[in-house]
């Protein structure tokens, strides 16, 4: 299969008909509760697969370019380099991992809007030309240290500024003093980039940012600049509808800004699209009760009166499995994994902590469950992404086993499949 290594440093579990992941889960929490009840990760690569055929067929003319530190998982490089998706990096770590399961470099978006000169130089070396840059100092940096970069203008949009505290982007009034300078420098910009939330309910919000990529490209025209690629970021969940959604607002902009007659070709950058489905089991190692007031505004009315509200504390925290809690990820309640479980049974208030004991380590801050007791398991659904981004802060012997799952009918398709190639952009 293209872009697998020869010898993989993990191991795929096959399942036979009939086998769900449920199924897996169950076994490995047997197998746990016989060991050190440590937590775990079942990931369903069909899954991921399915996450593509979904975007081919929902948003054709638009190619995906993943984002490494959405999850940079061996396997899940391994797959989607197979499947002709181009990468998104932001460190040399990245790059590395990603060039060494025979990615070409062209296929490479080196971003950050603050790169060492070290990177840009470890880019050149490596021919990763395309580079994302915002302003004057790192474009500078760039012409002095990669002067066969292709440049990648990063615009802010209204949706990110709302949303971020820190404004990612040039604005479109300093578009042109960059492109301006960029050609004084001879470093050639093939293209913009912006970002619109993936939270974003604004419907407006694509408007804006691609009548403004359209100005950004008319600008670099009348400079002398060709350029031909529109990366229109990452704001994508991994929902069919919210794909959906997303694709019938931007399609007919598209048509109206950058008519196939353009030649231009238009990127996207979906990361938690592609790995949200991962499922994460941890153990519970802690319990306390805490009484409050029956009149307190924060007692909840599912909670019996005089109940007490419940603090767990688990094997993982937002110093492992769940650091997407300290970049604004909100994690969901979790289901219990509890055999003895009834339907009847009586919930109350509960917060769920990390081992560290850190006022920072609160991973869920209220939700309603039966009571647990040490040594239960709770399951997190769609963590793939949360699980997995961010700088890599813990060793990999501090994080979970991740126990790789797919079923024989989609390991077939994969094994049989002939991934598109991957030497060449549209646009060159």
């Amino acid at each position: 299969m293209k872009g697998f290594v020869d010898a993989p440093n993990y191991f795929i579990e096959l399942l036979e008909e009939g086998t769900t992941l449920d199924n897996v889960i169950d076994n490995h929490v047997y197998e746990q509760n016989m060991a050190e009840k440590n937590a775990f990760v079942v990931a369903d690569l069909g899954a991921l697969m399915r996450q593509h055929v979904l975007w081919k067929t929902t948003m054709p003319l638009v190619r995906p370019f993943y984002p490494v530190s959405c999850n940079s998982s061996p396997v899940v490089i391994e797959v989607l380099s197979a499947l002709g998706v181009g990468f998104v990096c932001a460190n040399k770590a990245e790059t590395t991992l990603v060039l060494d399961h025979d990615v070409p470099p062209e296929n490479i978006i080196l971003s950050g809007v603050c790169k060492q000169l070290s990177l840009i130089k470890h880019a050149a070396k490596t021919g990763i030309n395309y580079l994302v840059c915002e302003n004057e100092a790192e474009l500078r940096k760039i012409a002095r240290a990669h002067p066969e970069a292709k440049l990648l203008l990063q615009v802010s949009t209204d949706a990110q500024v709302e949303e971020a505290s820190v404004t990612i982007g040039c604005s479109l009034k300093s578009c042109r003093h960059l492109l301006e300078m960029a050609k004084d420098l001879s470093v050639n910009v093939v293209g913009v980039t912006f970002q619109v939330p993936a939270s974003c309910r604004d419907p407006q919000a694509y408007t804006h940012a691609l009548s403004d990529a359209r100005c950004i490209f008319d600008m670099a025209k009348e400079l002398g600049f060709d350029m031909k690629i529109l990366d229109i970021g990452g704001g994508f969940s991994g929902s069919e509808f919210q794909l959906k959604q997303v694709h019938s607002i931007v399609r007919p902009l598209l048509e109206a800004y950058f008519p196939s007659a353009s030649e231009v070709s238009v990127i996207a950058e979906p990361g938690n699209f592609f790995v949200f489905s991962s499922t994460l089991a941890v153990n519970v190692i802690g319990k306390k009760a805490v009484y409050r007031d029956l009149h307190s505004s924060t007692h909840d009315e599912l909670t019996p009166n005089g109940a007490p509200e419940f603090v767990y504390y688990m094997n993982d925290g937002v110093y492992g499995s769940f650091m997407g809690k300290l970049f604004g990820n909100v994690i969901t309640t979790p289901s219990v994994h509890k055999l003895s479980l009834t339907l009847d049974e009586p919930v109350f208030s509960s917060s769920l902590w990390g081992p560290s004991c850190d006022p920072l380590d609160q991973v869920v801050e209220h939700c309603l469950l039966p009571e647990l007791a040490v040594g239960d398991w709770l399951i997190f659904s769609n963590m793939g992404a949360s699980s997995h981004e961010g700088p890599a802060t813990i060793s990999d012997t501090d994080q979970p086993p991740v126990y790789y799952t797919i079923s024989t009918d989609d390991w077939f398709e994969m094994q049989e499949g002939q991934a598109p190639s991957t030497n060449h952009w549209a646009c060159e």
